[in-house]
């Protein structure tokens, strides 16, 4: 079976999945979408995702999506990238040229340094607010007793760019509490988009609320071994 064959078999599956999981929680799939996470995978696999209908990537590394995307814009221009790991200042600028979203933003150095980007870009993506559920001290994203007031914060400076939050429970916990936080969190903000799940839990994630669901392995397979 070839990669592309591949890629779009496991697209099918997976679009199937969050219909099901959508259905059994009493909520309308066309409220959830998709984020295809191609990071560390070529863009012949990224093509292959585009062919089959896949519209929405993420990517953790901003040069890594900057060396992917752009070019592919011109076949297919409803391509959405999102930018999805810890983002460095330093690479603000470049994310918001690239980025159709910033799902990272955790921290007040951060604002500064997209704020100065959007002036200089002259366009701002949308941003989720990352929040750090599992208070986990090496992993990014708000911490849950600052997020209220970060949120706000963002909201105040940023207005409707903000679309929502972001959150990556700990690997070694039951999930759910997690994304119900996110969820009602996101909620008392009036904020629309919830981006939790991955390809292990992401039906859980829907049942707990989630509009956005980031799939990698489950779409491209195992990262390469070089990555």
């Amino acid at each position: 079976m070839s990669t592309s064959t591949s890629i779009a078999q496991a697209l099918t599956g997976i679009r199937a999945r969050i219909i099901a999981s959508a259905q059994a929680a009493g909520r309308d799939p066309s409220t959830i979408g998709l984020v295809a996470v191609s990071k560390f995978h070529p863009q012949s696999s990224v093509i292959a995702a585009l062919e089959a209908g896949q519209r929405t990537f993420g990517e953790n590394r901003v040069q890594e999506a900057a060396a992917k995307f752009p070019a592919l814009r011109e076949r297919w221009p409803d391509l959405r990238l999102h930018i999805i790991g810890g983002l460095q200042t330093n690479k603000a600028l470049e994310a918001v040229r690239i980025a159709d979203m910033i799902e990272s933003l955790d921290r007040p150095s951060l604002s500064d340094a997209i704020a100065r980007a959007g002036d200089r870009a002259g366009r701002l993506p949308h941003l989720l607010v990352q929040v750090n559920t599992g208070d986990e001290t090496q992993k990014s994203g708000v911490r849950r007793e600052d997020a209220d007031a970060f949120i706000t914060a963002s909201i105040t400076r940023f207005g409707d760019a903000v679309r929502g939050l972001m959150c990556i429970p700990p690997h070694d916990q039951d999930p759910a509490p997690h994304f119900r936080l996110l969820s009602d969190m996101a909620a008392r903000h009036g904020l629309p988009v919830v981006s939790m799940g991955m390809s292990a839990d992401f039906e859980r994630a829907i049942a707990c609320g989630a509009t956005l669901v980031r799939v990698g392995s489950a779409i491209f397979g195992a990262r390469p071994a070089h990555a």
